[in-house]
């Protein structure tokens, strides 16, 4: 069968390769076309638009390349029609994959099948019309979504485990402790030399400028006790990240976000699927968010979301493990108060516990099979069910 994937950043590349990987076991006969990410494009297809040229968010970004945007929707409509797939698989980015199943729905037969359910249960509730109009299946990896979407929506979804739970697991047991001689990455193993402190500060450009300054700031004062090393992402290019760091002492590591959380002792963290990466690593966080207007935005925070947290943690566990520094409370001095919390002693220890608790919840399917697997069932039964009536 032709599988059209469409993708918008790095954690969705990593996600539908993953999900690639597994089509191919369950469908000998798969073909792929694809907007995503060089992780996709190894597992084979063609890919069409690399998600960099997609990444944008904050307002003003947007504004600024809404001609780029709009080109880009208008290419991929036409291209899914010329391409005729078996289905169109959307993955998380909603503002750009709800107008292309809006699309998909309403000028074609192509069944929309959307893996990482959008976020509407934290803000812009109202798009549960467009989901149910426009998406044939939705696929679900956060546990609580069941609720909001089945209970309170009366839209069934199919919850198929976590695939972030699912790569921590995977590379874990590949990379255990007494090989991280042999893993490749430039950090010394955990336990030797000073203990890492880790930041994560985003995988888009908007995110690092917003918020590593701050993360450098607070973390200043602990290079001679500590070793502060900087997550690089893969679509951000080095300079960029030299800019910020100036002279502090730094390190950055390109690529190497799980080798650096397999050696950190704390992390500071941008919110978004690193919060539960750093979680599953078992790694004492603080997680912030700069936003403009902070105090006008925690006044909305208030007012407009629809869940008392914001990173996944958080909402996994249904309480606070982890302090997120966000908007109105987000300050060099908060982060560097609340880092120092979780160095040493019983707060750290509480977080590791609440840590244990979102790995039970999360359960151990293997999430990228169960939905590859599903979604060959439900094209297939399709296929016949369109036989059998034409």
């Amino acid at each position: 069968m032709k599988y059209y994937l469409i993708v918008g950043e790095a954690s969705g590349d990593l996600h539908a390769s993953q999900l690639m990987r597994a089509l191919k076991n369950h469908d000998k006969t798969a073909s792929f076309r694809f907007f995503g990410g060089d992780l996709m494009a190894a597992e084979g297809g063609t890919l069409v638009r690399h998600y960099r040229q997609l990444a944008y968010m904050g307002f003003i970004p947007v504004l600024l390349h809404l001609p780029t945007i709009f080109r880009n929707m208008a290419f991929c409509k036409d291209d899914i029609r010329q391409w005729q797939p078996d289905v169109v698989i959307l993955v998380d980015y909603p503002g750009f994959n709800l107008n292309i199943a809006k699309y998909v729905h309403a000028k074609t037969h192509i069944p929309v099948y959307y893996y990482i359910a959008p976020k509407i249960w934290a803000w812009k509730e109202y798009r549960i019309k467009n989901i149910r109009r426009d998406v044939d299946e939705l696929f679900s990896i956060l546990p609580f979504e069941i609720e909001f979407f089945e209970q309170k929506h009366h839209y069934p979804i199919h919850y198929v485990g976590n695939p972030t739970a699912d790569e921590v697991r995977q590379y874990l047991a590949a990379h255990p402790l007494s090989q991280q001689h042999a893993d490749g990455c430039s950090l010394p193993p955990k336990g030797e030399g000073k203990p890492v402190i880790a930041l994560l500060a985003g995988s888009r450009r908007q995110e690092i400028s917003d918020n590593l300054p701050a993360m450098i700031e607070a973390t200043r004062h602990l290079t001679d006790r500590y070793r502060l090393v900087l997550a690089g992402a893969p679509s951000i290019e080095e300079d960029y990240y030299r800019s910020f760091i100036g002279s502090a002492d730094v390190q950055l590591v390109q690529n190497q976000t799980y080798p650096l959380l397999a050696r950190a002792h704390a992390a500071i963290v941008t919110s978004g699927t690193a919060t539960l990466e750093t979680a599953l690593f078992g790694v004492p966080q603080v997680v912030c968010y700069r936003t403009a207007l902070p105090r006008f935005i925690g006044f909305m925070r208030k007012k407009v979301l629809k869940v008392p947290f914001v990173s996944l943690v958080n909402l996994i566990a249904d309480r606070e493990v982890v302090r997120e520094l966000v908007a109105d409370t987000f300050s060099v001095d908060n982060i560097r108060a609340e880092l120092h919390r979780i160095l040493e002693g019983p707060d750290r220890q509480q977080m590791l516990a609440g840590y244990d608790d979102i790995r039970q919840r999360l359960g151990d399917a293997e999430t990228s099979d169960n939905a590859a697997r599903l979604m060959c069932s439900l094209l297939t039964d399709e296929h016949r069910s369109t036989r059998q009536n034409g």
